[in-house]
């Protein structure tokens, strides 16, 4: 079960090198393992947070309590509403940004204020300059501080469609997205996203999950909201909500990280140790044809903290690794970046595979090997969401060539949550 820990100030671009006592010493036992108690936290700058591990039956009796169970089954009192949640305003106003807030991107700011203001009027208001940030322009990527100062114009949500017969095309988008869920109740919609299917439109992206929504409007004509993301080329878990309601706690417990996600990646080589943590900061650097991440020093212009757990599952022929990884923060292309900065990156990432004269193993596509396997997060409504993404059709080839076992015991679920 996910849980806050109390994050002191971290050291900038750190690996704990030191070996994490585990399953990955004795590859061969997958069934004894030695339960112990949790650690409390890691201390920056000290030693290497250990992974606990439990018995499956231990895990399976959490897991049994905390699961919602079927579709539409969490029977709970409703959650009062969040108070950082505002009636849309129509008028221009000024709030102030608060320490919960800190280092929030402007749209998700906008976001997490204003549950079922769209996309494109988010961006429509800080493109023509309506938002100030401390009297000043800003973008929808900019990062935000405590206490600055948010002109906020009069906003309004999308204009409700008619209910009404869904066109031929329409409906086939309605079946895709039917076939994509893995979880769904009069809340939350968990989708399994297709690898190559975007998000969020941008350039040049004609259809994605955003737009394909449109054809989910009940019968108040709201549309199920997004409250968070991941890249276009990532398969797997994809959080929605269907209310104004879900939108607030889900965006919340994202806030205060109280959401926990583990993905699942083939990457170059065998990290050493076999478990660890990557820590640095991450900023966006722009190039002429592309945007990537670099790693950064603490104090650089743009500059966030990131901090990864990862763990090796299994291995193949020491040229590549099955890795379980689990963002505590979540940046741009984090999982891609930090991967790549411990000069094992992902299979088939074009942005950040940058090791000379590799060569793909045989049979294996050419595509990113990186899957967002699970999600973990509060229900709005009590109890936990808790949804699990198969592996991807190109990823489960590999799996197959390669001889890993998707059923395997997975060591990072026991990482620190830090």
């Amino acid at each position: 079960m996910s849980r806050r820990i109390k994050r002191t100030q971290p050291r900038s671009d750190r690996r704990d090198d030191r070996p994490v006592r585990g399953r990955d010493k004795h590859p061969e036992r997958p069934r004894e393992r030695v339960p112990s108690e949790r650690p409390k936290g890691h201390r920056p700058g000290g030693k290497p947070a250990r992974f606990s591990e439990r018995r499956p039956e231990q895990r399976q009796d959490e897991r049994s309590e905390q699961r919602p169970g079927k579709r539409g089954s969490i029977a709970a009192e409703p959650a009062k509403s969040s108070p950082e949640a505002l009636a849309l305003p129509t008028k221009v106003q000024t709030v102030v940004v608060t320490s919960d807030e800190d280092n929030m991107r402007v749209d998700r700011f906008l976001e997490a204020r204003f549950p079922g203001l769209s996309f494109s009027h988010i961006q429509r208001i800080v493109r023509k300059g309506e938002l100030r940030v401390d009297g000043k322009r800003a973008d929808s990527k900019d990062r935000l501080q405590a206490g600055q100062s948010i002109r906020i114009p009069p906003l309004r949500l999308d204009a409700p469609k008619t209910p009404g017969t869904l066109s031929e095309a329409a409906q086939k988008t309605l079946e895709m997205l039917k076939a994509m869920i893995l979880f769904e109740d009069d809340d939350v919609l968990v989708l399994n996203k297709p690898a190559g299917l975007a998000v969020q439109g941008g350039s040049g992206t004609t259809r994605h999950i955003d737009q394909m929504l449109e054809v989910m409007r009940d019968a108040k004509g709201q549309k199920p909201r997004l409250v968070h993301r991941i890249d276009k080329e990532t398969a797997g878990c994809l959080l929605v909500a269907k209310t104004r309601f879900a939108a607030t706690h889900l965006t919340g417990a994202f806030r205060h990280r109280s959401a926990r996600k583990i993905y699942w990646a083939l990457v170059a080589g065998v990290p050493k140790p076999k478990q660890g943590r990557i820590s640095t900061y991450l900023a966006k650097e722009e190039g002429e044809d592309d945007t990537i991440m670099r790693i950064a020093a603490h104090g650089d212009e743009g500059a966030s903290h990131a901090v990864t757990y990862y763990a090796v599952v299994e291995t193949s022929a020491q040229k590549l690794a099955w890795v379980s990884l689990k963002p505590v923060t979540g940046r741009t292309h984090q999982l891609r970046a930090h991967m790549a900065h411990i000069d094992h990156p992902i299979i088939g990432d074009p942005k950040y595979f940058s090791r000379e004269n590799w060569e793909l193993p045989g049979g294996l596509q050419n595509r990113l090997h990186l899957l967002a396997r699970r999600i973990v997060i509060p229900h709005p409504r009590g109890g936990l969401i808790d949804a699990t993404a198969p592996l991807p059709p190109h990823m489960l080839q590999s799996w197959n060539l390669l001889g890993l076992e998707a059923d395997r015991y997975d060591p990072i679920e026991n990482a620190p949550e830090e």
